[in-house]
């Protein structure tokens, strides 16, 4: 009842959204710490050979996660580019581009200062770094980036029109916006809409619905064993609904339809 109700007021106010999922981040920083807890996306699942690409041992229990980094990021070649991810959360997908994508300068940016601060801590990869700063102010000069990588972040943010324009500005002429993010079905059409009007020209896009409820499938005992091994009890089945677990609303949704998940690659002009 009370996640339903929360949910709600996220979907009617945007400042309210904005501003508690902040505080959640915040808390989920300061309270869990380690480095096994790295990416907070759904993930993704494909029978394309090309998109399931060969990890060390120590990344494949962040397989799905990492995969779908891998589905919205390998859309464009980044070696040797400089890249902005908006939206670097607990930083495993910043890291796992820099690593295996070989760009110049990866960049994570985070509305909550202390992801950043963890990030900074648990990442001392050359080339890459983590600054905090708003989605839709960001801390960049125009024309900065050859890349801008946002993975099922937006869904948080006060102003979806807001933030493409500072995609758009940071971007250098001729650079690519790599997004991916779910949306309630009802509201599907007003970000394509907002895609479209972004003055970035589409390139691919593509409902990845599936593709996410197979990963969660896949990936829901790991899931469930990371809550109970590394979390309170009273915070557990919150912690569930959050990592979409099986039966946790949003995976729920998934299934009946009630919300899409989609990616795009864009290029501004």
């Amino acid at each position: 009842m009370l996640a339903k109700l929360y949910t709600n007021m996220c979907h009617t106010y945007p400042k309210f959204r904005k501003t508690t999922r902040k505080q959640m981040y915040q808390l989920m920083a300061t309270y869990y710490r380690k480095r096994d807890w790295s990416f907070m996306n759904y993930g993704y699942a494909s029978e394309d050979a090309a998109e399931n690409p060969t990890l060390q041992r120590d990344d494949e229990i962040n397989r799905y996660c990492i995969q779908l980094y891998h589905h919205i990021a390998s859309a464009v070649k980044l070696r040797g580019l400089k890249v902005l991810e908006v939206g670097s959360g607990r930083g495993g997908g910043a890291d796992y581009i820099k690593r295996y994508l070989g760009p110049d300068q990866m960049i994570g940016v985070d509305f909550s200062d202390r992801a950043v601060r963890l990030c900074q801590h648990h990442y001392r990869v050359e080339g890459l770094k983590f600054v905090p700063g708003d989605a839709e102010h960001l801390p960049f000069d125009d024309d900065s980036f050859d890349a801008v990588v946002n993975v099922e972040s937006s869904h948080c943010y006060g102003s979806m029109d807001a933030f493409l324009a500072q995609v758009r500005r940071v971007l250098k002429p001729g650079g690519h916006f790599l997004f991916a993010d779910f949306r309630p079905r009802e509201q599907i059409a007003e970000m394509d809409e907002q895609l479209e009007h972004s003055e970035m020209r589409p390139i691919r896009q593509k409902d990845i619905t599936p593709n996410v409820i197979e990963a969660l499938d896949a990936d829901h005992e790991r899931r469930v064993a990371h809550i109970r091994r590394g979390a309170p009890k009273w915070l557990g089945k919150l912690l569930q609904e959050f990592a979409g677990t099986k039966g946790a609303g949003i995976y729920k949704g998934f299934q009946t339809g009630a919300f899409i998940y989609k990616s795009f690659v864009l290029q501004k002009a």
